[in-house]
């Protein structure tokens, strides 16, 4: 007897097959392209052993990525190969097989020997990193290379590549990496001034000539050195405009006569000797007549100029005061360590220099009497409880003291002022660090670095949570994760949502928790740790934690609800900020910690792991990473000062929030 379910049986069977039909089909096209490949590479069938007629899934072999897409003829979901990465395999031949893998984002095939001419690669419209450096590749640079709309990375370093760089460059709007360096390229360097997010680019070791581009003049002279007639910034000055003069040949000797014989005769010693002095009175009276010039013009401008300055430094200083200065009660600081540093005159009158607005208030770099800098918080008009609870409270968040933490040290309460004085943190904050200075000369935050600021953002969450007083930060962002010296993340502003009843700031809401910002409740221990678990996304993609999408939407989509599309439906790769592309063998471990963060934004509060559980799982995930010592921001120099908003996308560093 037939069963009733078995009509929907037989539909879901036959949905199987069709699914699994389209998925062999797309799997046989890239199949064949990969062993054909592999046969002119590998004809040893030792490189690539692995690879076998066997297995027709090449999803599984070594150097092989693949991707779920949507089949927009049959409406059904694909697998395609999307990342090759094959280096140091010392693999030979043609990649031309390669360029059917029509869905392919990601080449590297660096430190191979593959030789002649790039082929077109005009069929990978979809590819966003090529690496291709350290091989042999020969013939004209690739025009088709300028055909690929979402190319990100291009090295074709260390190769034989001949013939002009080309001026279609200008297409790849969103390069971030042109490195063209050692080949055999001549001719002058295009004017590519389209590519306003190029970080990094070199076209060093070449045969180049003419003059350096403005719009590439901002790179150091490392990115164009060995390219004998190439001039211009940040090289030598061209001559003429153009490029250096070749020296000039001599004329040809002639065979002298007699009248030339006696003329030389009597010129043979005067002739020199008053060369000479002609010269040394040329230089001498240039000398004198610049000398004099140069007096007249100090004289001239240091009288105005010192009048100028007199009526900055006067307009400085009572800004400066401003900065604090109000009407102050008798009862001073109150300093949470019990021992006085300093007086509130002498904090009222030392130089400020603002470091960012923040939620609560504006903080400020002051410099006292004695040397010494303080972080002083001024906040804005907010209301506070009772003089007792403050000062309790208070207390409560001075006996905080956490290498991950920043120390409070003292707060002064009056009417019309109220600040906040804590130590002074002169590396800046992780927002400046992962979204500042996006253009040419940037130093990208490693992997390693990132790594370890989240740990130490983690423990000292955790710490305050594991406070005697159960406390909660309530505002926690990028801008709120400082660097102190020794390159140590300090998590500061934190308790103060407890305390006043400050306003709600848009720039925060992209941490907020659900919860929290539904109904416009306080923060909690768990929202707290969603908060984090956005921040752990901003350091893993690189992108702020609301920002507008690709394509022109005007509206701005939220961090987590954008990782967890592109995660359900794309490759995870896709969520990672592509400055960690080249490091090596930490594939693992930002999945992992992209894992962290995803179960950190879980919608139901219950359904968050604790903070303290948060942080072990990061300490067993960084292992030596955080134990080893590092110091790649040793040498950050202090955070120039900007209003705190480094994520939308305004030129310009963001702020070390206090």
């Amino acid at each position: 007897m037939t069963s009733p379910r078995s009509p929907y049986l037989l539909l879901a069977t036959a949905f199987f097959l069709s699914f699994h039909l389209s998925y062999v089909v797309h799997s046989a096209s890239d199949f064949q392209a990969l062993m054909s490949f592999k046969a002119s590479s590998d004809p040893s069938n030792k490189l690539l052993s692995q690879w076998n007629s066997t297995s027709s899934n090449p999803c599984t072999w070594h150097g092989v990525s693949c991707s779920l897409h949507n089949n927009n003829h049959h409406h059904r979901r694909r697998r395609c190969v999307s990342g090759l990465v094959l280096e140091d395999l010392n693999l030979t031949g043609s990649i031309l097989p390669l360029t059917f893998l029509t869905e392919l984002r990601i080449l590297s095939l660096k430190r191979n020997r593959f030789d002649g001419p790039i082929p077109s690669l005009s069929n990978l419209t979809a590819l966003k990193l090529l690496f291709l450096s350290h091989n042999k590749f020969s013939g004209k640079f690739p025009a088709t290379v300028t055909s690929l709309p979402h190319l990100y990375r291009l090295d074709l370093s260390y190769n034989n590549l001949s013939g002009q760089i080309p001026a279609t460059l200008n297409n790849l709007t969103h390069l971030l990496t042109l490195r063209i360096n050692t080949n055999n390229l001549r001719g002058r360097i295009p004017n590519i001034n389209n590519l306003s997010h190029l970080q990094d680019f070199n076209v060093s070791g070449n045969r180049l000539s003419g003059k350096i581009p403005d719009s590439l003049s901002g790179f150091p002279g490392s990115a164009f050195s060995n390219n004998l007639f190439l001039c211009g910034v940040p090289l030598l000055k061209c001559r003429g405009g153009e490029t250096k003069a070749i020296p000039a040949l001599a004329s040809p000797l002639k065979p002298p006569n007699d009248t030339d014989l006696h003329h030389k005769s009597k010129t043979h010693v005067a002739a020199p000797r008053m060369g000479v002095m002609v010269l040394v009175i040329i230089v001498l009276g240039d000398v004198l007549v610049l000398a004099l010039v140069s007096l007249i013009l100090y004289c001239y401008f240091w009288r105005n100029y010192s009048v100028s300055l007199k009526e900055v430094k006067v307009e400085t200083h009572s800004k400066s005061k401003a900065v604090y200065k109000r009407k102050v009660n008798s009862e001073g600081m109150v300093f949470l360590e019990g021992v006085r540093r300093f007086e509130l005159e002498e904090l009222l009158c030392a130089s400020a220099e603002m470091l960012g607005k923040g939620v609560f208030g504006t903080a400020y770099k002051a410099v006292l009497d004695d040397g010494n800098v303080v972080a002083v918080k001024r906040l804005k008009e907010v209301s506070v409880g009772g003089k007792r609870e403050l000062q309790q409270r208070m207390e409560v968040l001075g006996r905080l003291r956490h290498c991950n933490v920043v120390p409070l040290r003292a707060y002064y309460f009056a009417k019309d002022e109220k600040l906040l004085v804590s130590d002074y943190m002169p590396n800046g904050n992780l927002s400046w660090l992962l979204h500042g200075n996006r253009g040419p000369g940037r130093t990208p935050l490693d992997w390693t670095t990132r790594l370890k600021l989240a740990a130490g953002v983690a423990r000292g969450i955790a710490f305050i949570h594991n406070s005697d007083n159960k406390l909660t930060h309530g505002n926690i962002k990028s801008t709120n994760v400082l660097v102190d010296v020794a390159g140590k993340a300090r998590v500061s502003d934190f308790g103060l949502s407890s305390i006043f009843a400050g306003p709600t700031s848009s720039r925060s809401n992209g941490y907020r928790a659900p919860e929290a910002s539904s109904d416009g409740r306080k923060q909690t221990q768990l929202s707290d740790v969603y908060s984090f678990g956005v921040l752990l996304m901003e350091i893993l993609t690189g992108k702020c934690p609301s920002f507008e999408v690709d394509g022109g939407c005007a509206t701005a989509v939220e961090l987590p609800r954008w990782v967890r599309s592109v995660v359900r439906e794309e490759w995870t790769a896709e969520v990672f900020d592509l400055e960690l592309m080249r490091y090596k063998d930490i594939e693992e471990e930002m999945v992992a910690l992209l894992q962290i963060a995803m179960a950190c934004t879980a919608t139901v509060p219950d359904q968050r792991p604790r903070m303290s559980h948060v942080s072990k799982m990061i300490e067993e995930l960084s292992g030596v990473h955080v134990s080893q010592s590092h110091d790649a921001l040793d040498s950050v120099s202090e955070s120039p000062s900007a209003p705190e908003d480094a994520c939308t996308g305004r030129d310009g560093p963001a702020s070390a929030s206090q």
